[in-house]
């Protein structure tokens, strides 16, 4: 029984998102897919969305990265 609660814990965690070498905020598992909390400012623009994966999250963070040095 702790064997099962101990497996759900670790896939219920967050996914740290770096760009850089940089963490830039974290993807936290729900029903159906991941939600995006943005740590630091170059993230922002994107805190709260919704994705379907994390390569997808990944990728939202480093477009949103490089608009805003580009800004």
């Amino acid at each position: 029984m702790q064997e099962n609660s101990l497996n759900r814990a670790n896939r219920e965690r967050p996914t740290v998102i770096e760009v850089g070498g940089e963490p830039l905020g974290v993807v936290v598992p729900e029903a159906d897919g991941y939600r995006f909390l943005a740590v630091k400012l170059p993230a922002f623009p994107i805190d709260g969305q919704h994705f379907p994966n994390i390569e997808l999250a990944h990728l939202a963070v480093a477009n949103a990265v490089r608009e805003g040095d580009a800004a």
